[in-house]
């Protein structure tokens, strides 16, 4: 049954699948000028428990055009331009020519700096190609979910997961599993700063950067270096390396954004006094490090045993609306519809 309550979507050319956000330890942040949507430096993710976004497809001869409606509301003219044309090319692939209606909502903030984008266009990848009756790999799923949001080819595959960064004439770029979920059991807790979507959208704000940030040239070239660290702490299931090369890689990415001219900065007072509060954390002996995505939320990268205690110390700061507990999860998963009924 679809998110209307109409029982006649089931069947040939519908699917549904669900996705979750992923939190980049490793960050991305601009593309290069040639290829389609290729990040000009690695990241590694973890895919994140705790958050969900469930999204819908259903291919329909009656429609003219593509339709999209996001938590219940008919989206943008933009963002139903950016869906239709992941449909085009699951179109194209599997010689379906009708136009399909998309249903898709979140359980956390979108577009706020959450990585509602990475789950959204995942599930939209797994759940197009799903009712399309296309029987991709998860490689596959992941490259066609990049080409509309970079990030969404790591929320395609679950746990610790890395996007290479691209090289000229690269025709395909899918992310690739480091680890699984359970390798490194970490809890992270997102610190809501904001409700409602930020100021300026990542990629508006990644151009921005790129073009006018003296800082931008450095950050590429120290990136690849801060990957590294992450990944090889991750394998070694180092916590401590972990967090400290994760919390850098954050830093050295914001600096180039708000070396932009004019500078652009996503965080809030409750951003920074969030960071504070996780340096008073760990001069407290306890396992916290501060990682920010392109918005005002701080997530904390801890451990189990101390989750509770860092959960009330950053839900008590000013300006922290509320937290989010997560931990790694699992990948894109197709639950209804085809090729088979799930």
């Amino acid at each position: 049954m679809n998110a209307t309550g109409r029982s006649e979507d089931r069947g040939p050319g519908f699917a549904e699948a669900i996705a979750h956000p992923n939190i980049a330890l490793a960050k991305y942040w601009g593309k290069r000028d040639d290829g389609d949507r290729l990040p000009a430096v690695p990241s590694l993710s973890v895919t994140l428990a705790g958050m969900l976004t469930r999204t819908r497809v259903r291919f329909d001869a009656a429609l003219d055009a593509a339709e999209l409606v996001i938590g219940g509301a008919q989206a943008s003219v933009g963002a139903t331009a950016r869906v239709a044309a992941l449909l085009d090319r699951v179109r194209s692939a599997s010689g379906r020519l009708e136009r399909a209606r998309v249903e898709s909502a979140n359980d956390f903030p979108t577009a706020s700096g959450l990585a509602s984008s990475a789950s959204a266009f995942a599930a939209l990848a797994a759940a197009a190609t799903a009712a399309a009756g296309l029987s991709w790999s998860a490689a596959r799923v992941s490259d066609l979910a990049r080409r509309s949001s970079v990030s969404a080819a790591r929320s395609v595959l679950g746990g610790y997961v890395e996007l290479p960064a691209g090289r000229a004439g690269d025709l395909e770029l899918p992310a690739l599993p480091v680890a699984s979920s359970d390798h490194l059991d970490l809890r992270i807790v997102v610190a809501v700063t904001r409700e409602g979507p930020k100021d300026i959208g990542s990629t508006e704000g990644m151009l921005h950067t790129t073009r006018t940030s003296p800082f931008y040239a450095a950050w590429v070239a120290h990136a690849p270096s801060l990957c590294a660290r992450v990944r090889d702490a991750v394998l070694a299931r180092d916590l401590e390396a972990l967090g400290a090369a994760a919390e850098e890689s954050a830093l050295c990415m914001h600096a180039s954004a708000i070396a932009a001219a004019p500078g652009l900065i996503y965080w809030t007072g409750a951003t920074v006094e969030a960071i504070a509060e996780v340096r008073r954390l760990r001069a407290r002996g306890l396992a916290a490090w501060a990682t920010i995505d392109a918005g005002p939320h701080v997530k904390v990268i801890t451990t189990p045993a101390d989750e509770d205690a860092v959960t009330r110390a950053i839900a008590g700061v000013p300006g922290v609306l509320r937290t989010i507990a997560t931990r790694p999860g699992p990948g894109a998963t197709v639950v209804a519809g085809a090729p088979a009924e799930r």
